[in-house]
């Protein structure tokens, strides 16, 4: 029967129905920056405004990650099905189109994206539906001072990694 017994998210076994989880607990985790240098982002998908490209200036040399963690429907929303594409470049550097949510107020009107990551310019496009439908997650802005500093902590890692082969047992 659903919602009775089960697992629960944390692999404990429960008894009875169902409980969210607290509201205070999901708004701290999508609101806390897990990053220094980053910065709240925020978007609406609209029957107006179909889409929306999120990009920086060419010449900051700096890096550049959005990170999104929810996609949902807002006041206004119809019951019908609304489809947002993540528009960008593949490895071919061609414009490829990726559905990334289907919401429907009846049935599931928000969707954690866990903070999916992307790398600008990335163009939201609201594929179906009216909406409104909002996007919400994180700009990550990481100076190049810091990236270098970082390669070199990754390359000592490596360093201090490395092990001797593995020899097969003798019989």
């Amino acid at each position: 029967m659903p919602g009775r017994g089960g697992k629960r998210y944390d692999g404990s076994a429960r008894h009875g129905p169902a409980r969210p989880a607290p509201l205070s607990s999901l708004r701290c985790r999508l609101m806390e920056p897990h990053v220094p240098g980053s910065v709240l982002f925020g978007c609406e998908l609209t029957a107006s405004t179909k889409s929306y490209t999120f990009q920086v200036d060419e010449e900051d040399d700096s890096e550049h990650v959005l990170a999104l963690s929810v996609v949902c429907l807002t006041d206004g929303a119809k019951d019908e099905c609304n489809v947002v594409e993540v528009v960008g470049r593949n490895h071919e550097n061609q414009e490829i189109a990726v559905p990334v949510a289907n919401l429907k107020l009846s049935c599931q009107p928000l969707l954690s994206l866990d903070n999916f990551e992307l790398q600008p310019p990335v163009t939201f496009r609201l594929a179906a539906g009216s909406g409104p439908v909002h996007l919400a997650g994180w700009h990550r802005i990481v100076h190049r001072e810091d990236a270098s500093f970082e390669e070199d902590d990754v390359l000592s890692d490596e360093e201090e990694e490395e092990l001797p082969p593995i020899k097969p047992a003798k019989k």
